[in-house]
């Protein structure tokens, strides 16, 4: 087999390897139907966190063996919430969501801060 034949099938193996890591990246979400759509209800977890992000505002779960609880509302395209980790009162943050499959991705302060990748169950 010729070099230029090898070299036009290793061009084509990796652009169908490389073409669809685009299709990989987060994806911030705009709207708060998107975002219900994609997590209320569903468990989200990480490491030793599991909460539940409900419809109706509610946030619940556990993390690191204490209770979580607390509020969220969709504002001007952020998830905003205010949480409580057992009797810790951890404040309000209005977090940037993007997802990627069955993560989802909350950055802290608008999209500026730390993030955290959690899983969609």
């Amino acid at each position: 087999m010729s070099s230029n034949r090898l070299l036009k099938i290793f061009a084509i193996c990796v652009s169908v390897i490389v073409a669809p890591l685009g299709a990989y990246a987060f994806e911030k979400v705009e709207s708060k139907s998107e975002f219900v759509d994609a997590v209320a209800g569903k468990d989200l977890t990480i490491f030793a966190i599991n909460v539940s992000v409900m419809p109706d505002g509610q946030i619940k779960g556990r993390a690191y063996g204490r209770p979580v609880s607390g509020q969220w509302q969709w504002r001007d395209g952020y998830f905003c919430r205010s949480l409580y980790w057992g009797s810790r009162d951890l404040g309000p943050n209005c977090q940037e969501v993007k997802l990627r499959g069955n993560k989802v991705r909350f950055t802290s302060d608008r999209g500026n801060g730390r993030y955290a990748d959690l899983t969609v169950r």
